[in-house]
């Protein structure tokens, strides 16, 4: 690639805002030197990557890459070294973390093959990492549990400490030795315990002068007492440093084998990392993932310049390649034609880079083998070289190498130079790049270039919009539209008087006129056609706002009358709840009754809990068809038919034709039920059913229907009355069969569950549990 382009364009400048996002310092370097791609599939393989890193990000708000070190040259020591530092061991763990950490994080990504690919061949030696930070505290420290031998140096070096403060103590506290002191404090010189004795009573202390103060008044002395323990303290010190030596060595051999592998892994975590910060540029820069194509098509659809501020900016609409190979910018001074051009060359090296644009969906780049750029004042004083001269060696240059495969992007065409000889030298340079079938991107000031633009085939003009009212750019860029010149119009609003821009309109040729009359024109026509699209948009715009409004109003009325529905309900349900509440308290009461008949009290129980039941019945029914659905129940219900039960929201097949009361034979999952016809709506049409010896599953029930009741751990008479309002329940709800769950145990539960069961008035029979339903644990119910 180009590199005079690459600095030209100040693809650097966007190398270190991508370069601010990575984790690392290798990931830092990769980003500074990162390279457009040369070819198509390896543009679309970077930018795969970088949307596969840019899902991640968007979905987690994280990568799952950690800050890491720089080891390279201290795996390369590792192989040679005896026994790397604790610091260098420490790093090691740390970029083994980060190998880990981004393998386990990035495997468990579906739709990632790329990252996918790349974490596979990261290393993953937990063991080394945690056996390196089970021994190594700190780049001082070693932990005392690191080996069995050095927690026994270091506990006898903590015993043999303890002994010598224990006789330092005493003698400082001794009436005798504290007038010999200049302090009453123990200090360490060379590594040994001292105390600060008055030079004048050396011969009352006794034992070694390791130091004395500046002035000669104190001298440090280790008294005889403790020298032997200061010996033993300085042999236990020299064990304790030989076997932290044999742990930093065993570490060392531990991590050494897999020193080339870890090299390859930070040379991967380098590249995620890379990877990940152009996910998060993008996610800065509000960019999207442009299409890649290698057939010279640009489009670019409110394209922002990816170094100008974003809130400043002006988007611009740039198209060129498909239609017109050549596309020739027109307009005033820091009208942003530069802006635009580098705009077109930075989206392009981007795109090749496999990061995102700063544009909107629908921007589509191709993919060049090399960018040329001749942008600026290129004046050369090491050369003696003029502006045009410059200007004219870079042109040279373009000319020989550019062909249908490069992007020329040349700015102020044929300035420097004498106007006349100017602009016929860039007609000519344009009409050889468009021989060449190069892409080709230009702006200039001619007059004659614009004509030359519109009467070949292959090129076209454009221009950057500037408002004569506010005398300023609008910094838009209007394709299919020539620059007007704007002098006399800003002259005259400057104050310079119309006479003078009357004859200055004189000097003009008439071909000139002419054509600045037909910019005029077409500038007019457009700026008319400009504000009726404007009043169409805010109309459009008006529109969608009223629409907008009624649904939210549709939308709050439906959320209302969900909130009724939900009230009806819960009162419902309450009322339900409180009803049999007050029932069972009255049966309670009813059965402390001393002398009545059992039988008539078992009748009348029975009797008022069918008719609860019977009303509870009604109450749900008529619930669910003033709340739930608005459609019409079915008249008829045929054997096969598919109906939805809507006190359940449950889907089933009717198993037989309604009867005289109105009630359905319902199967739903393998529960078969009895459901009014009013709380059903038929979903098909009958099925022919097949008889075959297979049974037939259909739908599960939906989670949390009760089909078991459990009573484990439950006394006997709590039991029963479980059971009984279970009972009840299971009626409401149509279920004819359900198991009670009461273990096996000492059978005592079991056989007063199934007395119950044997008397009461709504069971039709009972079984043990078969095998796989739980068997004597388990009893299963069916309700007549």
């Amino acid at each position: 690639m180009n590199e005079k382009a690459l600095k030209t364009l100040e693809y650097d400048k966007v190398l270190q805002l991508l370069a601010q996002g990575t984790a690392s310092d290798m990931g830092r370097d990769a980003a500074l030197r990162l390279k457009p791609a040369q070819n198509l599939p390896a543009a679309i393989a970077l930018m795969e990557r970088t949307d596969e890193a840019y899902s991640y990000y968007r979905r987690n708000g994280k990568t799952p890459i950690m800050a890491f070190p720089d080891i390279r040259e201290t795996l390369k020591k590792s192989k040679a070294a005896y026994a790397l530092s604790p610091g260098d061991l420490l790093r090691i763990a740390l970029c083994l973390k980060a190998s880990r950490t981004a393998r386990e994080e990035i495997e468990g990504e579906e739709n990632a093959p790329q990252l996918t690919l790349l974490a596979n061949r990261l290393s993953a030696h937990r063991s080394i990492e945690e056996e390196i930070n089970r021994c190594i505290l700190s780049e001082e420290e070693i932990n005392d549990n690191a080996s069995p031998e050095l927690a026994r140096i270091r506990r006898q070096m903590r015993i043999t400490n303890e002994r010598v403060r224990e006789k330092l103590n005493g003698m400082i506290k001794s009436p005798t030795i504290q007038r010999y002191l200049q302090d009453p404090i123990i200090t360490m010189r060379n590594g040994r315990f001292a105390l600060p004795v008055k030079a004048e009573y050396r011969a009352q202390v006794g034992g070694l002068v390791h130091d004395q103060s500046g002035s000669g008044a104190t001298l440090f002395v280790e008294p005889a007492a403790v020298v032997e323990l200061g010996n033993e303290f300085r042999r236990l010190e020299a064990e304790e440093k030989k076997e932290i030596d044999r742990i930093l060595a065993g570490l060392t051999a531990l991590a050494a084998p897999y020193a080339d592998e870890l090299a390859g892994s930070l040379e991967l975590l380098a590249l995620l990392d890379l990877t990940f910060a152009k996910a998060i540029l993008a996610r800065e820069q509000r960019g999207q993932r442009p299409e890649l194509t290698d057939n010279g098509f640009v489009m670019i659809k409110q394209g922002r310049h990816p170094l100008l501020d974003p809130d400043k900016v002006v988007p611009i609409d740039v198209w060129l390649g498909e239609d017109w190979q050549t596309l020739i910018v027109t307009g005033p001074n820091t009208g942003g034609k530069t802006v635009t051009l580098k705009t077109v060359g930075l989206f392009t090296l981007m795109a090749m880079s496999g990061m995102f644009v700063p544009a909107e969906l629908g921007t589509s780049l191709s993919v060049f083998t090399e960018v040329f750029a001749d942008i600026g004042d290129e004046q050369s004083i090491e050369q003696s070289l003029s502006t045009f001269s410059s200007h004219m060696k870079n042109l040279v240059d373009i000319l020989n190498r550019a062909d249908e495969s490069s992007l020329v992007l040349l700015d102020e065409l044929g300035a420097g130079t004498d106007p006349v000889e100017g602009a016929a030298l860039a007609q000519a340079i344009l009409e050889r790049l468009l021989e060449r079938g190069a892409t080709t991107l230009a702006t200039t000031h001619y007059s004659e270039i614009k004509a030359f633009a519109m009467t070949r085939t292959g090129m076209q003009n454009a221009s950057m919009e500037f408002d004569v009212d506010r005398l300023c750019p609008t910094y838009r860029l209007l394709v299919g539209i020539p620059g007007k010149s704007n002098a006399f119009e800003i002259a005259k609003r400057l104050g310079l008087d119309d006479a003078m821009i009357l004859r200055a309109g004189d000097f003009l040729q008439k071909s000139d006129v002419a054509f600045e009359d037909v910019l005029s024109s077409a500038d007019r026509a457009r700026r008319e056609a400009e504000q009726e699209k404007d009043a169409a948009r805010e109309a459009r715009y008006e529109a969608e706002r009223i629409r907008g409004e009624l649904a939210q109003q549709k939308k709050k009325l439906e959320e209302e009358k969900a909130k009724i529905r939900e009230k009806a309900r819960e009162d419902a349900r309450r009322t339900v709840l409180e009803t049999r509440a007050e029932m069972e308290q009255l049966i309670k009461d009813l059965r402390s009754i001393p002398n009545m008949d059992p039988k008539t009290l078992e009748r009348t129980i029975q009797q008022a809990r069918d008719a609860a039941r019977k009303s509870e019945e009604r109450l749900a029914q008529r619930l669910t068809l003033s709340t739930t659905d608005s459609s019409k129940p079915p008249e008829h219900v045929q054997p096969g038919q598919r109906v939805k039960i809507l006190s359940l929201d449950q889907e089933g097949n009717v198993l037989k034709k309604e009867n005289d009361r109105g009630e359905v034979a319902v199967q739903v999952g393998v529960i078969k039920m009895m459901a009014h016809i009013g709380d059903l709506r038929i979903l098909d049409a009958p099925k022919q059913q097949q008889k075959t010896g297979s049974r037939v599953v259909l739908s599960a029930p939906r989670e949390g229907s009760r089909t078991e009741l459990d009573l484990r751990g439950k006394m006997v008479d709590e039991a029963v009355m479980e059971i009984d309002r279970f009972i009840d329940e299971s009626s409401i709800l149509g279920i004819s069969e359900f198991a009670v769950i009461h273990g096996k145990g000492t059978g005592a539960l079991r056989t007063g569950v199934q007395n119950f069961l044997k008397h009461h008035s709504r069971v039709k029979a009972y079984r043990m549990g078969a095998y796989g339903e739980g068997d004597a644990g388990v009893t299963v119910v069916t309700l007549k």
